[in-house]
């Protein structure tokens, strides 16, 4: 005789957590994430199908095997994955699950889910996050982020919130889970001591799902950006002075 789990019939979907990296296309149009432990090979998007990561040919989940995707019942269970060195520059992502699924003790895994938000922790100086930019690492095809403040970004591909919001589409909402001004600095300095930038007046110019916190982060970002670039041609200039006074 083959024992079945209980059935459940949910009026709407459950609400799960978990954490995961952040990662943008080789050709920057497309944004999705990437998971922190057994099918991290496998990128997925706001909307996604789980596959069997073992190459079986069953559809996800099932009893005897560990395919599926994979999340938490609490937010606090899922926040306290970012506290290991691995997986500090990981977001927290709140999803729906959908599907066929088995719940766990902890939580479920499930055959299908929504990314309905992602939350975004501090650069590693500690600052506000601006932008999520390259982390040195990723995937054939797909460059991992990491969260970064508009000074530490240089010229690194980056892209910011809003903008990683609207390359993954299907209603995502980014959001950062703030950060430290500089060490003895003033309020509106981040966490390398960059300038945050004013907020811009309402009304004209405004892309439509962007509102004042959006334009600020690519106004800093901007700013950080032609800092840098700036910097690196007065060096240029200096070396060829000191090139022109040697003859």
């Amino acid at each position: 005789m083959r024992l079945r789990l209980p059935a459940e019939r949910p009026t709407e979907p459950p609400t799960g957590y978990k954490i995961a990296h952040p990662v943008l296309s080789q050709d920057g149009t497309r944004a999705g994430f990437t998971g922190v432990s057994l099918g991290g090979a496998l990128p997925y998007g706001v909307l996604g199908d789980a596959s069997c990561v073992y190459g079986r040919r069953h559809r996800p989940p099932v009893r005897l095997c560990d395919c599926g995707f994979h999340c938490v019942h609490d937010r606090a269970s899922a926040e306290a994955l970012l506290c290991t060195a691995e997986h500090r520059a990981a977001v927290l992502l709140e999803v729906s699950v959908l599907g066929a699924y088995i719940r766990f003790e902890r939580g479920f895994r499930y055959a299908r889910q929504r990314v309905r938000t992602a939350t975004v922790g501090p650069c590693g100086c500690g600052g506000r996050a601006a932008a999520l930019a390259d982390a040195g690492w990723g995937r054939p095809g797909w460059r991992a982020l990491a969260p970064a403040c508009a000074g530490c970004v240089r010229a690194r591909t980056s892209v910011s919130l809003a903008g990683f919001a609207g390359l993954a589409g299907d209603g995502l909402r980014v959001s950062e889970a703030g950060g430290r001004p500089s060490p003895g600095g003033p309020a509106g300095v981040d966490g390398c001591g960059v300038p945050e930038a004013a907020g811009a007046p309402e009304g004209a110019g405004v892309p439509e799902g962007f509102g004042v916190p959006e334009l600020v982060a690519e106004a800093a970002l901007l700013q950080a950006r032609l800092d840098w670039f700036q910097t690196q041609l007065a060096r240029l200039g200096d070396r060829g002075t000191e090139g022109g006074t040697e003859n």
